[in-house]
């Protein structure tokens, strides 16, 4: 019997034809379903991909003001989409610092700018300074930094224990990463709504207030992480030390707001958060 059965029981319930769920809290790992499926990420490679970018920062390779694109615009501009750069497409729709515009083009242009300025493939520099040293092995990357790397849940966790308890990147760099930055930003979680703030971090979305939202009601306001629209999602709640991947294939949009809520809710109700 699993302290999480409760929760378990509503994610057998969800109208998807799989899923993989863990669980990583004070007390272990709970796992539930088929931890070693593998499949394409979606926007949840955006976080692994800001760790890349982090790593490449530590080691002095990339600096966060450093420049890339439009005037004004930096690294750390693009990290935390407010770069005035559109979902998709190269040409700026905004000045920078302005507004947050969530952008798959400002990741493809932070993975060439690592590129750039280590002379290594972003591809390989990924795997050799996230996935490989974090056992990541049934994870790469394979079209877009965006939106194209394909994991298993049972990787996702140990990128967790990694965002636990960093150790590819100093706690500074670290705790600069999953706190707002540009905090008074306006704008919008594509998929939920506009908000103001939107608060967010570098590569990862930070909570806040913002209601609603695919975490749940029981999540602290410090809680960080990413969903994926193809039907992913990876939240650590430092507050209440619990953090949580599953990987689906659904669209979002048909089911996430209605089911993920409730069940992050009912996971942290069991773990007594």
């Amino acid at each position: 019997m699993s302290t999480l059965d409760a929760a378990w029981s509503l994610a057998d319930a969800w109208p998807v034809a799989a899923s993989s769920i863990g669980v990583v809290h004070s007390g272990g790992v709970e796992k539930h379903g088929d931890m070693q499926r593998r499949q394409r990420l979606a926007s949840v490679s955006k976080p692994l991909s800001a760790y890349a970018v982090l790593v490449a920062i530590e080691e002095g390779s990339v600096h966060l003001d450093d420049a890339v694109g439009q005037t004004g615009c930096t690294v750390q501009h693009l990290l935390a989409h407010a770069g005035g750069y559109a979902f998709e497409g190269a040409n700026p729709v905004g000045k920078p610092g302005v507004k947050r515009i969530y952008s798959n083009t400002g990741f493809d242009m932070l993975a060439q700018h690592v590129e750039h300025s280590t002379g290594i493939a972003f591809v390989e520099y990924l795997d050799d300074a996230v996935f490989a040293p974090l056992g990541m092995h049934n994870t790469a990357l394979e079209g877009s930094c965006a939106k194209d790397v394909h994991s298993t849940a049972e990787d996702l966790l140990q990128f967790v224990h990694e965002l636990r308890s960093p150790t590819l990147i100093a706690h500074e760099t670290y705790m600069s990463a999953v706190m707002p930055v540009f905090p008074d930003l306006a704008g919008v979680v594509p998929g939920i709504g506009s908000f103001d703030p939107c608060p967010w971090g570098l590569g990862f979305e930070i909570r806040g207030q913002k209601t609603p939202h695919w975490t749940g009601t029981r999540n602290s306001s410090s809680t960080f992480g990413h969903f994926g629209g193809i039907g992913t999602f990876m939240w650590i709640d430092p507050v209440a030390d619990v953090a949580c991947v599953m990987i689906a294939e659904r669209e979002f949009d048909e089911w996430g707001m209605q089911y993920w809520p409730v069940f992050n809710d009912e996971v942290l109700h069991c773990l007594g958060r």
